[in-house]
């Protein structure tokens, strides 16, 4: 296990420098600069911007600049703010994104496996149709679509609950439920043909032989194993929410990472944006990490072993 999170701690290091360069090559290949003429200033202010902020240094010198700050997790002044540094505007949005995003993914776990486990249970049943039916109105709606539809029906048509913030916990309801629908959805699908499979193994078969209650049977034997395949997709679901909620936050004007990485990019604000990206795949690749290790917990069959069956 010792060699196994080495081997992916480089790998994690070297994903996040090949993110951190191709952020910054994009980010340069873009015509103009934050500081253009059409912002009202004049060419000396112009220079003597880019001369503050480093851009008018070569491209190799900004680069090493930028993974110096990568490494040192100082990403510098936003440009758009000098007054505020993008560790100040991570450390005041972060939190809310975070917070939006943990609930979500908790929302969307706990009721997909709910709504699949029903599902395969009472398969061909109406049960399972009605959950196989808001499983696909989940998958083919998109956040942002859903998030205009409940803003208008809870917010606008019948006034029950607020439609921007995060101040509170209704404020919270809307933005989730945009946000968690869809993963959702796509748990509750994958769960059911899991456990749809693993209810015809034998050793279930077996446990209902023994007569083990049904609550027995599903929680402590069929789940488990049925678990699997979700675990799977759950790192590229977290960086979906992760990422979707940039969309979400601007929508439901909350105060979060999104409303700055929006900004920043409008505003052409270099450091902003390539602090946000470097921290958010950070964590997306840290997850991906404690998904691989949660395999071997879940199944001990699984084990990490070197190439030749070693």
């Amino acid at each position: 296990m010792t060699g196994y999170i080495a081997k992916r701690f480089m790998m994690m290091v070297v994903t996040i420098l090949v993110i951190a360069t191709l952020t910054f090559v994009l980010m340069n290949a873009i015509p103009g600069s934050p500081f253009n003429e059409d912002r009202g200033t004049s060419e000396a202010v112009q220079a003597n911007m880019n001369a503050h902020f480093g851009l008018d240094q070569p491209l190799y010198v900004q680069y090493g600049m930028y993974l110096k700050s990568i490494a040192t997790f100082d990403f510098g002044p936003s440009i758009k703010n000098p007054n505020q540094t993008v560790n100040d505007l991570l450390g005041r949005g972060f939190p809310i994104s975070a917070e939006l995003g943990i609930i979500t993914i908790l929302l969307a776990l706990i009721s997909g496996v709910v709504l699949g486990v029903l599902a395969a249970l009472r398969h061909n049943g109406v049960i399972d149709y009605l959950a196989m039916t808001l499983a696909v109105l989940g998958i083919s709606i998109p956040n942002f679509v859903l998030a205009t539809l409940v803003i208008q029906q809870f917010a606008v048509t019948w006034g029950v609950l607020p439609a921007a913030t995060w101040s509170s916990p209704a404020h919270m309801v809307l933005p989730v439920i945009a946000l968690a629908t869809g993963p959702m959805a796509i748990i509750a699908r994958l769960t059911r043909s899991s456990m749809l499979e693993v209810l015809t193994q034998d050793y279930i078969k077996m446990a209902r032989a023994k007569g083990l209650t049904p609550f027995k049977i599903v929680v402590k034997h069929a789940l488990k194993n049925a678990m699997l395949p979700v675990v799977t997709i759950l790192g590229t679901l977290v960086a979906g929410i992760l990422t979707g909620t940039f969309v979400i936050e601007k929508i439901f004007a909350i105060p979060g990472m999104g409303k700055y990485f929006v900004d920043s990019i409008n505003d052409r604000d270099y450091p902003v944006i390539m602090g946000t990206t470097v921290f958010y795949s950070t964590i997306l690749v840290i997850m991906l990490f404690l998904v691989d290790v949660a395999y071997t917990l879940l199944d001990p069959r699984i084990k990490l072993v070197k190439k030749g069956g070693e």
